[in-house]
C-alpha cells in the first residue's frame, strides 16, 4: 500500500530529495540503547527519534506507560526532525516496524498525512545493498504545524463497551499475555473483556516485512473483521498497537487506537480482566 509502506528500492530513489525526512525509531522493551544502535549504523541522513521522550507523554498509572504526547510537544519534536508541511516522511527501525509504526500513526494523528513505513526496516535496506551511515544527524529545522485528533482514539470507557456495542476490540500482545499466563510488565495479567487476540508479530513474514494485503485481510477476517467493521486496537502501552493499525490499513481496514492500552487498564482495580482465551 503506497500510503502505508515503502520498499527499499523506492526509498533509495528518493534519497537526497529536499522533501524527504528519514526517521530512525530504534526502540525495544528491555533495550535502552536505541540511540547507540543508531549512532553505529543508520540510513543516510536519518534523524534519531527517542520513542519514550518524543513519541509519548509522561507515564503514569492513570495514563499508561506511553500516553499520547501533547500536540505542541510533538510539533516541537517534528520540527527538530526537520518536518515541514511538504515533507514526505519515512520511518523505520530494526524490528519490522514494531516501534516505527508509532511515529507513523502519531504524525498522521497529528495531521501530517505523508508518512510511510520502510517495509522490512534496516535489515531490508541492507539486504537490498543500500548504503548506511554512522554518527549523529541533525535535521534542518522544519516548520510543520500539527493539530492532533485526526485519527480515532478510544479511552478506557469506550474500550470497555467496544465489543458490547458490536465492534471488534483487538489485543495485539503476545498470546500468553493475552491469556493471562504471564505479565512481566503491567500490574495485572489478562485482557480487556470481549477482546480478541491478534499478536502483532504475525503481521510480518519471516523476513520482517508486512504480509500481503490479501494475507492480512484473511487473517483479520478470521477475527470477524471486514470492510465496515468498527475496530479498536490496544497492546501493552499503545506502541505495537500502532503496528496492528498499519497492518489493518494495508488490508484496507480503518481502526481506532486505545493509547492507554493494558498498562492503563490494568492499573485501575475497578476495571475487570479476563484470562480465558477467545
Amino acid at each position: 500500500m503506497p500510503d502505508v509502506l515503502i520498499d527499499p528500492h523506492a526509498l533509495a530513489g528518493l534519497l537526497g530529495h529536499p522533501d524527504l525526512v528519514l526517521l530512525d525509531v530504534r526502540w525495544a522493551l528491555g533495550d535502552p540503547h536505541g540511540r547507540d544502535h543508531y549512532l553505529g549504523e543508520h540510513l543516510p541522513a536519518a534523524v534519531f527519534v527517542d520513542l519514550d521522550a518524543e513519541l509519548a507523554g509522561p507515564p503514569s498509572p492513570s495514563a499508561g506507560r506511553h500516553p499520547l504526547p501533547a500536540v505542541e510537544d510533538l510539533e516541537r519534536s517534528a520540527r527538530r526532525w526537520g518536518v515541514r508541511a511538504t515533507s514526505q516522511v519515512v520511518v523505520y527501525d530494526a524490528s519490522g516496524g514494531l516501534s516505527a509504526a508509532r511515529a507513523w500513526w502519531l504524525l498522521r494523528w497529528a495531521g501530517h498525512g505523508d508518512v510511510r513505513i520502510l517495509d522490512g526496516g534496516l535489515a531490508a535496506w541492507r539486504a537490498a545493498g543500500q548504503p548506511v551511515a554512522s554518527g549523529d544527524v541533525a535535521g534542518i529545522p522544519g516548520d510543520v504545524v500539527l493539530a492532533g485528533c485526526q485519527l480515532p482514539v478510544l479511552d478506557a470507557d469506550a474500550a470497555a463497551n467496544w465489543a458490547r456495542d458490536g465492534g471488534v476490540l483487538v489485543d495485539a500482545r503476545a498470546p500468553e499475555r493475552y491469556r493471562g499466563e504471564t505479565e512481566p510488565i503491567d500490574p495485572r495479567a489478562g485482557h480487556i473483556p470481549g477482546a480478541v487476540n491478534a499478536p502483532t508479530a504475525a503481521n510480518l513474514d519471516a523476513d520482517g516485512r508486512f504480509r500481503s494485503a490479501a494475507t492480512l485481510r484473511e487473517r483479520f477476517a478470521g477475527l470477524g473483521i471486514a470492510d465496515g467493521t468498527a475496530v479498536g486496537v490496544y497492546c501493552g502501552s499503545g506502541v505495537t498497537a500502532a503496528h496492528e493499525i498499519a497492518a489493518l490499513a494495508v488490508a484496507g481496514i480503518d481502526a481506532a487506537l486505545y493509547p492507554g492500552s493494558w498498562s492503563q487498564w490494568s492499573s485501575d482495580p475497578a476495571r475487570p480482566a479476563e484470562t480465558a482465551s477467545r
